[in-house]
């Protein structure tokens, strides 16, 4: 094209289409017929398909609550890695007599690489944890071992999901079990703690202070009362101890309440006293003698010790005086106790609270364990979630590659593409004059006239 510049209209493209259409018939011709016969004589594939259901639990949820709590397509997922696997992917292939022809020039990990490129899961397009089904895709280039590896592929998952669930239940069982275990002896241990410590500490526990309260005011009662016999006691032993009166009158004689030695004492001084103002003959002096002289001869009647009343309050104050000891002994101990609950109190709140923490862990744990039991249970009989097949794969009678009707539309575009492109690239290249414009925008000269161009024969 030697002139860039210039404008064109639709007439100007159908000349150039008119005069270059064998730049565009020739690709066009070329490619269509490349692709009829791509079309004609590439290898043919198959696609066999297995429609798998997801069946729900047949047990209701709200008896039984499953421990799988996965949803489809996490489960897919990992049943699928464990399917497509190296060690599955060859059984199949040894089982089923798979690639024939490519064992020959392919390695094995090749192959199943290339059964894995085969193999496609499909799950609905509203893709959804609860997605109540899935299809499994195999394409092979016969369509009855696409059918055979589809309907092998399905089982494979239903057997895996099965085994995966009772797997997944037994671990959850397993787990809690030994949870439960552990918890049990925890729990046993402190258990034994806070018996111990009970034990060690009876009487200062802080639900006892009520009744060592009570227990400390009958025995301060007790031992008011034992002290007010205690001096009615002594009192009445003062009084024995008292020598009977002189005369019918009952006079005292001074001293007369003191003990047997006392007076004889004192009767003794006063002796010494008249004798010191009377002569030896003085009616007082000669009567003091002889009641001096009475008293030695009677000592033992004068002996309190031998007054069977005496030794019997002897032994009562002796008894109520041990009592009395007694008593104040057990006072202090309960006011001792008393004063300690609250120390127990804090030192038993710390071991109470983590035995009551520990009992209610063990009794969730040993609620989750039953119904982990349940749902081990329930997977064992295949009562929970299953696959079921509702459609299994037929040996498809159409290949889906090559997609013919694809090709041949694929295959007529790009020849008129070509074709196009051919024109626009001759178009391009060509420096010839076609027009007035392109004399004078190449040689610069104006043109007066020219000759139109002769299309009919002259008659």
């Amino acid at each position: 094209m030697i002139n860039p510049g210039r404008s064109y209209n639709l007439e100007d493209y159908k000349e150039i289409f008119l005069r270059r259409r064998l730049y565009f018939v020739i690709p066009l011709v070329v490619v269509f017929l490349g692709a009829c016969l791509w079309a004609a004589f590439a290898p043919r594939k198959y696609m066999a398909s297995t429609l798998v259901l997801v069946t729900p639990q047949r047990v209701p949820s709200e008896l039984i609550r499953s421990t799988v709590t996965s949803g489809i397509t996490e489960r897919l997922n990992s049943i699928s890695q464990e399917i497509m696997s190296r060690t599955r992917l060859e059984a199949i292939i040894d089982e089923l007599k798979l690639y024939p022809d490519e064992a020959r020039t392919m390695q094995r990990e090749q192959i199943v690489e290339l059964m894995r490129k085969n193999i496609q899961v499909e799950l609905p397009k509203r893709t959804t944890e609860n997605a109540g089904y899935f299809a499994i895709n195999y394409t092979s280039k016969d369509p009855r071992i696409a059918a055979a590896v589809a309907n092998k592929l399905s089982s494979l998952f239903i057997e895996e999901n099965l085994k995966q669930r009772e797997q997944q239940a037994v671990g959850t069982s397993e787990f809690l079990a030994g949870e439960l275990k552990s918890t049990k002896e925890r729990l046993e241990v402190q258990g034994k703690e806070l018996a111990d410590y009970k034990r060690r500490h009876m009487g200062e526990l802080p639900e006892q202070r009520e009744t060592n309260i009570k227990m400390l005011e009958q025995l301060q009662l007790l031992y008011q009362r034992n002290e007010e016999s205690l001096r009615a006691a002594q009192d009445r032993q003062l009084l024995i101890t008292q020598p009977p009166g002189e005369g019918s009158s009952g006079a005292k004689t001074r001293g007369s309440y003191g003990s047997y030695e006392s007076q004889l004492d004192d009767m003794r001084k006063n002796l010494a006293e008249l004798q010191a103002r009377y002569t030896e003959r003085h009616p007082d002096v000669v009567t003091l003698k002889k009641k001096i002289a009475e008293m030695e001869k009677r000592k033992d009647v004068f002996n309190i010790n031998n007054d069977p009343r005496y030794r019997e309050l002897e032994l009562e104050i002796k008894r109520l005086q041990g009592e009395s000891e007694k008593l104040r002994a057990q006072i202090g101990q309960y006011r001792a106790r008393i004063e300690g609950a609250t120390v127990r109190e804090q030192q038993m709140s710390s071991l109470v609270q983590e035995y009551e923490n520990t009992k209610k862990l063990y009794e969730s744990l040993l609620k989750k364990s039953e119904e982990a039991q349940q749902a081990e249970n329930l997977e064992r009989r295949q009562k929970g979630e299953q696959f079921r097949v509702i459609d299994p794969a037929r040996v498809p009678e159409k290949p889906v590659q090559p997609d013919i009707p694809k090709v041949l539309l694929i295959g007529l575009f790009g020849g008129i593409a070509c074709g196009l492109g051919g024109i626009f690239a001759r178009e391009q290249l060509d420096r010839s004059f076609h027009d007035p414009e392109d004399v004078e925008a190449t040689l610069g000269f104006k043109v007066l006239a020219n000759i139109p161009r002769i299309i009919s024969r002259a008659s």
